[in-house]
């Protein structure tokens, strides 16, 4: 709640400065030109520039979803040499779940070999016990955990995310 209300004591005043020089500017700059196209992308994009402020728990910039698919742009030429659609789409699923494991302050060595040990005995269509498995839940033994890494992410990833 606290850095809700700063963002709209702190961050309005300035967009809404933005916003008006924004509007200013736009008749007096050919729309064909560079700045005009930039003016007018920033005018259709302002919903979703201002969204931060709307919920304090959402970030204002987008560097963790940046830094979570840096290995994808990594691995995207590595994929490239995969020899099946099959193998490429494993390689992309396993890049998914330790990147997960990564956001949930677990181990992706410690977790993945939890998960091997545990999902060959277990029915894996039954969601609820699936659901004890993955990387938010409780129930992932202490032995994944990466000792004092902060666990603030839990409260954020939404439940529909694995």
């Amino acid at each position: 709640m606290a850095r809700y209300q700063q963002r709209l004591e702190k961050s309005r005043p300035i967009l809404d400065l933005f916003s008006e020089r924004l509007n200013e500017q736009k008749d007096r700059v050919l729309p064909k030109r560079a700045l005009g196209k930039a003016i007018t992308y920033c005018l259709n994009q302002w919903n979703h520039l201002e969204a931060f402020l709307l919920d304090g728990h959402l970030e204002i910039d987008n560097n963790r979803s940046e830094r979570f698919i840096e290995p994808f742009v990594i691995g995207r030429k590595n994929w490239m040499f995969s020899n099946t659609q099959r193998g490429a789409r494993g390689s992309a699923i396993m890049y998914s779940v330790v990147g997960t494991a990564k956001e949930y302050g677990l181990s992706p060595y410690h977790y993945l070999r939890y998960l091997f040990e545990t999902l060959p005995n277990m029915d894996v269509t039954n969601k609820e016990e699936l659901d004890k498995v993955l990387p938010r839940s409780t129930d992932v033994p202490s032995i994944c955990k990466v000792p004092g890494k902060r666990e603030a992410n839990k409260k954020i990833v939404p439940k529909t995310q694995f």
